[in-house]
């Protein structure tokens, strides 16, 4: 049973948009010291749907066993209940579209499961659309187009973190929902096709969407050298575009996670692994654990955002948004 203090309702949001940790006790104990209302935790990448089942099983188990410190969340009563009982609330997501493979009824069933967040593809071509690394990028597929209306009726997030420019922007002009990118940073500032454009960010702002800053090196402007004021100036340049009410925190942490789930993250089971070395950056030190979340609101402050823009940037735009993500 919950045993953790009560959190002040009154007091400001704190939201982290996207997290994929080795998920043990010590994270959520982190998530408490940080004092995050919610995450939104990656359940899969390329798992076909009975593995992605696996995971959230897996997931349930979490749950009970650290019961005095989270709670799922489907719904934003979830986050209400989390904090009225000094826990932080999970909302569950996937970066691929693997989970539902050919079938649009498994988007329903995935949702009935808890799941609440899906990207449209990751990296590469999927049934949905076309991935950021793509060497041409096709846009949305006649499948995506069933599987927007889809989520958009149930009430679940599209997430297009990882898709090109094109099936970004194909995927805010069809859905009749906001969306968000989750977890990316201003391209102008890390050139990148990870990140998003001006264009993709405008669109966005102008279908009401929202953005959450990566707080992971290979999207930050200096890499793992990016002070904590760096990231609030780049915060800054995104708030001038898409405003500041439409953008959160999607840290894309990875906390203590072996190198080997980068190989899987970027590999998958599409192509054989390759010799290359692969490990995961070293994050910037003022971002190590969902514990530092507080420390962000320094880097912004010192960028020139007011307190209530700061409130709005670490969790007030995420709760504005999840408090609208309920079936049509």
């Amino acid at each position: 049973m919950p045993t953790g203090r009560k959190d002040d309702l009154n007091a400001p949001l704190r939201i982290d948009g996207l997290q994929y940790c080795n998920w043990s006790r010590a994270n959520f104990e982190e998530m408490r010291a940080g004092g995050l209302s919610a995450i939104h935790a990656t359940v899969s990448y390329h798992e076909n749907f009975r593995e992605t089942v696996r995971h959230l099983v897996d997931w349930r188990t979490r749950l009970r066993d650290h019961d005095d410190l989270i709670v799922l969340a489907r719904d934003w009563a979830d986050v209400e209940r989390a904090r009225s009982s000094g826990r932080t609330a999970i909302f569950l997501g996937l970066q691929t579209p693997m989970a539902v493979e050919d079938d649009l009824g498994l988007v329903e069933i995935l949702y009935d499961l808890g799941v609440r967040f899906m990207q449209l593809t990751y990296n590469n071509q999927s049934l949905l659309g076309c991935g950021w690394m793509e060497r041409e990028d096709s846009g949305v597929t006649r499948m995506g187009r069933e599987v927007i209306k889809e989520m958009n009726r149930l009430g679940m997030a599209i997430d297009l973190s990882h898709a090109g420019e094109r099936t970004a922007l194909e995927a805010i002009a069809l859905s009749q929902r906001p969306v968000v990118v989750s977890h990316a940073n201003p391209r102008w500032l890390r050139d990148t096709a990870r990140n998003v454009s001006k264009t993709l960010l405008r669109a966005l702002a102008g279908g009401g969407g929202l953005l959450g800053l990566s707080l992971y090196p290979a999207h930050l402007p200096d890499g793992g050298a990016t002070s904590l004021r760096g990231f609030g100036e780049m915060a800054a340049q995104a708030a001038e575009i898409i405003g500041v009410e439409r953008l959160g925190i999607g840290s894309d942490l990875c906390r203590n996670q072996p190198d080997s789930v980068v190989r899987w993250m970027r590999e998958g089971r599409w192509t054989r692994a390759s010799s290359e070395p692969i490990a995961f950056p070293e994050q910037p030190e003022w971002f190590r654990s969902s514990a530092d979340f507080p420390r962000l609101a320094e880097g912004l402050a010192a960028a020139g955002f007011q307190s209530e823009d700061i409130d709005l940037v670490l969790g007030g735009a995420w709760g504005a948004y999840l408090k609208d993500l309920k079936p049509a």
